[in-house]
């Protein structure tokens, strides 16, 4: 089944619970968490995701872009995540590993994501234990950013190594997601497709939803 996780990032912060309702027939509610350091950008935080919380019982995807994710793990465990995606690139990886090992004793399913330039051979060392693999098809950090189509050879090679190692875990893409980008991204083995603009910019967010799960299906 595709799965849609609309991404935050592109509502209207003014109005957020309003925007989050308005993709209440999503799978996912993509959180994306910047510290202005892994990434140029800064976004939310710790208390925003607990406001989130109190006013969705969505299932919260939380992905942290931040430097050196371990220190922040049980903090957005407490404050309701369901699931937290830590970068491969913002820590060493006994640090990664230890992160994932409180993401378990917190009881938070376990992810890990991977920019561009990271090789999907890099998620081996996690993958028994993952619930899902986040391949990022954009530079993290901005929204509205075009899908990188090279990506596709990524999604393919980490769609392997799960389907080897453990077929169980999800396979999300974020960046550039449209109903063109959607159905290559499901071909290549996505099954999760995070989409910021593409739902957010509709007039019906719930429609774009829709649109999105009809792309992937073709």
């Amino acid at each position: 089944m595709i799965k849609i996780a609309p991404s935050i990032l592109s509502a209207d912060f003014v109005n957020l619970e309003r925007d989050i309702r308005r993709v209440s027939s999503a799978d996912y509610l993509h959180v994306d968490v910047m510290d202005g350091a892994f990434v140029p950008n800064l976004t939310i935080g710790v208390p925003v995701v607990k406001s989130i919380r109190k006013c969705t019982g969505m299932f919260l995807d939380v992905h942290l872009m931040i430097e050196k994710p371990v220190r922040y793990v049980e903090a957005f465990a407490q404050a309701g995540a369901d699931l937290l995606s830590v970068h491969l690139e913002a820590d060493h990886p006994d640090h990664i590993a230890e992160a994932l090992r409180l993401m378990g004793e917190c009881g938070v399913k376990k992810a890990v994501a991977l920019r561009p330039i990271t090789k999907a051979e890099a998620i081996l060392p996690y993958l028994p234990e993952l619930d899902l693999v986040l391949v990022m098809t954009v530079e993290p950090g901005f929204g509205g950013q075009s899908f990188l189509e090279p990506q596709l050879d990524t999604i393919r090679q980490v769609r392997a190594l799960i389907e080897r190692y453990n077929p169980a875990c999800e396979l999300e893409v974020d960046g550039g997601i449209n109903s063109r980008t959607a159905a290559q991204a499901v071909r290549a083995g996505a099954n999760v497709l995070v989409a910021g603009s593409a739902v957010y910019g509709d007039s019906d967010p719930a429609a774009a939803i829709a649109a999105l799960r009809r792309a992937g299906q073709e």
